[in-house]
């Protein structure tokens, strides 16, 4: 079987960290996107290639658009220098910022950000790299547990994932005829930094969560990662347009 690449965006930290350690575990080599954080995404690196994958990271900012060409062409780049190809066969759009406010409280300039980085960054971004990746291909929009279910302090952040999962439906309805299977990928409560790290280090929070949720805990970052693999390793290309929640059942 020829050899798969993966690209995660934000995959330097948290969720997106994970899913590029299992991929490279699985065999699948990993390029890898941070905005600030050099440091964490070499260290990620490290870690993979410590264990015998192969890895290697670009810088992008998913709220500036205009940096997306030169983005692909420095993508391109790489790829024929390290695997003597011009595609890439497995996207993940994990990059993500997280505001915990109520919408009363929200001001527009967050709205804006919470937009930039979820929902524009992600369209035009996957609009750059369509023509890298390989026919047959699987993209993976990653989105939120709030779109089904509210949490206090999330509505704009679970507006631009509701985005995200429609996004999601009419790129698999566009990309069928090149077989490219397009799905999202729904986390429930994780314990990372994300939105401040109030799931991970709200004590009162976590307790409310795992009462509510059918496997009895919040979620760790690996449970994400090991379902990212399994969902783009795994032989399920009849399988687009779908939302799969990954939450330990949380709010059923």
């Amino acid at each position: 079987m020829p050899q798969k690449i993966a690209l995660i965006i934000g995959g330097s930290r948290g969720l997106g960290r994970s899913a590029a350690e299992h991929l490279a575990l699985a065999g699948v080599p990993v390029i890898i996107t941070y905005r600030n954080g050099k440091a964490e995404a070499d260290s990620v690196i490290a870690t993979i290639r410590k264990n015998g994958g192969s890895a290697t990271s670009l810088q992008l900012d998913m709220t500036d658009t205009a940096s997306f060409s030169e983005f692909g062409t420095e993508l391109k780049s790489i790829l024929t220098r390290d695997f003597g190809r011009r595609t890439l066969d497995f996207l993940v759009n994990n990059a993500g910022s997280g505001i915990y406010k109520s919408i009363a409280d929200t001001t527009e300039a967050e709205f804006d950000t919470l937009m930039n980085v979820h929902l524009k960054g992600v369209f035009f971004l996957t609009q750059r790299l369509l023509p890298m990746i390989a026919d047959g291909g699987r993209i993976l929009n990653v989105s939120s547990g709030l779109t089904r279910f509210s949490l206090p302090g999330y509505g704009g952040y679970a507006c631009m994932k509701g985005a995200v999962e429609v996004f999601t439906r009419y790129l698999a309805q566009e990309l069928g005829g090149r077989n490219i299977a397009v799905n999202t990928l729904a986390p429930g409560a994780i314990e990372t930094d994300f939105g401040g790290g109030v799931v991970r280090d709200n004590v009162e929070i976590n307790h409310m969560i795992a009462a509510s949720t059918a496997m009895g805990r919040v979620g760790l970052p690996d449970d994400i990662g090991k379902a990212v693999a399994a969902l783009l390793i795994s032989d399920s290309q009849w399988m687009t347009g779908q939302r799969i929640e990954v939450s330990g059942g949380q709010n059923l």
